[in-house]
């Protein structure tokens, strides 16, 4: 974003992302308890994640496997040698009074990923945004606060530590953000990717993607950067960018009206719709970071390294590019189709079974779409076969039944009938001969209608047509029946 005040001056943003994202692994990331969100407080735990004395740490094969995978999918450099390490601070939310995370030796480095961008008439333009660093970690508890959303007004505290010990990755990304929204399709992006890989559901309301922004203003032109602010814990797409926007604004407010920026961690305040101070931001010295004793740095074998990279799916920009350039469509519809993995792979088994791929597009994006949407159902759940859609739509382009006819039936296909099922009795009448017999029965039912249209004195052409398509009970082809009728009629 590129904003200018009234002195004339220009000021831009630089924005990077932290992203927590939660994986999908059934036991923690040191030790054996579950992962499964909603337990009862302090149930999902044990010696390991609560740091008693006397117990060690093992890593969750698992956990490792999923971080290598994130870090080739954003097509990071994966260390062949990484360490664990404490990262040393109190709160009551962390039991052990240290976090176990990596910091100098991290699993992955140096990636990118791309993200799109599309304007209102949905032209798309694209940027890549370098990924810093991915790394391994373990969260912390949870803490409910009493009387209010935040510390300051409540009441009391409680702290839950089902959390504890739910295995994250951390992913840094390079300053090249400059506006909400980019950061909000950066992260959304990012989202997609974990979740076509299967190692998170990223669902934000749960906490299972959270994203802290970096923020910063400089004059354009200027190379280095100004003084950095935190925006913590962003759990909705809409915040991030509302946030950003907002926190833009007031950078350069204060700097044009020569007020110090401090480096400091504020909150995104969704009632009054700003950014508000929580905390001075603590550098990288304030945690005392030192190499976790309790656990063996890690070594990835290039085999192994092959066979994780085998098993990643075609990625959603991947998705996207094939979609436009090899099956026609358009941006908007590459989008919306890619979106989840499992709606890609419901349109891509429909067109497989032979249907054109825009008119499947179309149903899928839409009235389907929007039947999923009102049941507040998944694709997964719906009875509607990727074969059976595409059998309809066969129906539709050979004539044998109308788009209009398909839509009235749709909610019988929807609800698990089959195509044979639901067109029963329903096929387009498109013979020529045979629509002639009804077109001559339906004139001779009506000769004074007939003798007025030929005398010129009322046009009745649609009273004609109407009649023929209500005695084929909507099963004629309209365009055929008009242009048939208009000959009968002319004699």
């Amino acid at each position: 974003m590129i904003s200018t005040t009234s002195a004339g001056t220009e000021y831009e943003a630089i924005i990077g992302l932290e992203t927590h994202c939660q994986l999908s692994t059934n036991t923690k990331i040191f030790s054996d308890s579950s992962t499964a969100f909603g337990s009862i407080p302090n149930t999902n735990i044990d010696p390991v994640c609560m740091g008693l004395p006397g117990i060690l740490p093992v890593l969750n094969e698992k956990v490792l496997e999923y971080a290598v995978k994130a870090g080739l999918a954003l097509n990071c450099q994966i260390a062949g040698y990484s360490k664990f390490d404490r990262k040393q601070y109190f709160y009551p939310d962390l039991p052990k009074n240290y976090q176990i995370s990596q910091y100098d030796l991290p699993i992955a480095e140096n990636g990118w990923l791309e993200i799109e961008l599309v304007d209102k008439h949905f032209n798309p333009t694209r940027k890549k945004i370098g990924i810093t660093r991915l790394h391994m970690e373990e969260d912390a508890g949870k803490l409910v606060h009493v009387g209010s959303d935040c510390l300051a007004s409540s009441s009391y505290s409680l702290v839950d530590y089902n959390r504890a010990g739910i295995p994250l990755v951390e992913i840094v990304s390079e300053p090249d953000l400059r506006s909400g929204k980019e950061a909000a399709e950066y992260a959304q992006e990012l989202r997609r990717i974990m979740c076509y890989l299967g190692i998170s559901d990223g669902n934000m309301q749960e906490g299972s993607l959270r994203c802290d922004v970096n923020i910063s203003v400089r004059p354009l032109g200027k190379k280095e950067f100004g003084v950095k602010v935190e925006i913590k814990n962003m759990n909705s797409f809409n915040a991030i960018q509302k946030a950003i926007d907002y926190e833009i604004e007031r950078q350069i407010v204060a700097v044009r009206a020569g007020e110090k920026i401090l480096q400091e961690t504020r909150l995104w305040e969704e009632a009054s719709q700003r950014t508000i101070s929580m905390r001075i931001k603590e550098g990288s010295s304030d945690y005392r970071y030192f190499p976790e004793p309790d656990l063996a740095p890690i070594e990835i074998s290039s085999e192994q390294l092959y066979e994780w990279h085998k098993q990643l799916p075609e990625l959603p920009m991947e998705k996207r590019n094939y979609y436009k350039a090899k099956l026609g469509l358009s941006a908007y519809d590459a989008r919306i189709l890619t979106e989840e993995r499992a709606t890609a792979e419901y349109f891509e088994a429909t067109i497989a079974a032979n249907a054109n791929p825009k008119q499947a597009a179309n149903w899928i994006t839409q009235d389907i779409a929007a039947y999923l949407n009102k049941k507040k159902l998944t694709i997964a759940e719906l009875a509607l076969t990727p074969e059976n859609l595409a059998k309809a739509i066969l129906l539709i382009e050979n004539g044998t039944i109308s788009n209009k006819k398909a839509k009235d039936k749709l909610s019988e296909l929807l609800a698990g009938k089959s195509v044979e099922e639901a067109f029963k009795g329903a096929e387009q009448i498109s013979e020529p001969a045979v629509l002639e017999l009804i077109i001559d029965k339906v004139i001779a039912e009506n000769p004074g209608e007939l003798e007025k249209y030929r005398a010129g004195k009322t046009k009745l052409l649609g009273f004609f047509v109407g009649k023929v398509l209500k005695e084929t009970s909507g099963r004629a082809d309209p365009k055929l029946t008009n242009q048939l009728v208009s000959k009968k009629l002319i004699g």
